[in-house]
């Protein structure tokens, strides 16, 4: 099975895994939604559908009763961004590398391009996260050192046989939180984050099951992301723990760590904020203005 031609469109399956992963692992930019682990664990959310042209991945999918759709790869020919644009309200996610390389042309299309900051992904160095230097991390480390004279504490890869411990995380989480969030995409996270080329961790305090991270390479492997962190917040600092040690986990070919957006969440953003980024990954929204 392939992916097939525009106008012909086809929902995310495992049967086209080889051929999206392929596709979105070149992109430069390491946009957190470009992968096919995340297409996929938000299929339902979104109801995302796929054709191609020529060399065009495009995506359709649909936020707030509203029809957008994505291209990661390659602008779209003319005609077709026309006809998409009679069936979608805007065009989503654009990403820096695509609009440098295409802004002129996309403006004499009729095309009117605005930054989509609440989707801006936030990267960080994997080395500030890990070591946590100098005065600027000063809150954070002394988050951690309480955390870890507080608890005792062990980091597990996290595996299959796993499973069932960082499920009752999750379902703890849920219960916490009272309200469902990410849920259903962060437990099927787990139950197929193999199949889906994910990595991650398990954290434990005095034996028991406390937190879990997953995410995974982007950008020809410059870049980690993190798709989901869950922990139980009885345990102060355990955010800031898991973060700290997961960074400090991974392989030093990971230069930076893509913590993901903040959706325009004000307490969000400003939390994110506070680990001082390195930069965003920079996405961009188009409308249609013939």
């Amino acid at each position: 099975m392939s992916i097939p031609c525009y106008p012909e469109w086809v929902p995310i399956s495992f049967a086209l895994q080889a051929e999206i992963q392929a596709r979105l692992f070149q992109i430069p930019d390491g946009v957190s939604e470009y992968t096919f682990a995340n297409l996929y664990l938000f299929r339902n959310r979104y109801r995302y559908l796929l054709t191609s042209h020529k060399n065009s991945l495009i995506i359709s999918g649909e936020r707030e009763g509203k029809r957008f759709f994505m291209s990661p790869c390659e602008v779209p020919e003319q005609e077709v961004v026309r006809e998409l644009f009679k069936t979608h309200r805007y065009w989503k996610g654009i990403p820096q590398s695509l609009l440098t390389a295409n802004q002129e042309r996309l403006l004499q299309w009729g095309i009117e391009i605005a930054e989509d900051r609440d989707n801006f992904d936030y990267l960080y160095l994997r080395s500030d996260l890990a070591q946590l230097p100098g005065k600027k991390y000063h809150k954070k480390r002394n988050l951690v050192n309480a955390f870890l004279n507080a608890y005792t504490h062990e980091e597990q890869p996290l595996s299959a046989d796993l499973f069932p411990q960082a499920m009752t995380v999750l379902e703890q989480w849920r219960k916490d939180k009272g309200e469902d969030g990410d849920y259903y995409a962060a437990k099927e996270a787990l139950e197929r984050f193999t199949t889906l080329g994910m990595q991650g961790s398990i954290y434990y305090i005095n034996g028991k099951p406390a937190a879990w991270c997953l995410g995974e390479a982007l950008a020809q492997g410059r870049i980690f992301a993190i798709h989901f962190e869950k922990a139980l917040d009885a345990y102060k600092g355990i955010y800031q723990f898991m973060n700290q040690t997961f960074a400090a986990s991974l392989a030093a070919h990971y230069t930076y760590i893509n913590r993901e957006q903040d959706l325009g969440d004000e307490g969000l953003r400003q939390a994110k904020m506070t680990y001082r980024p390195w930069g965003f990954v920079r996405k961009y929204t188009g409308h249609y203005k013939p």
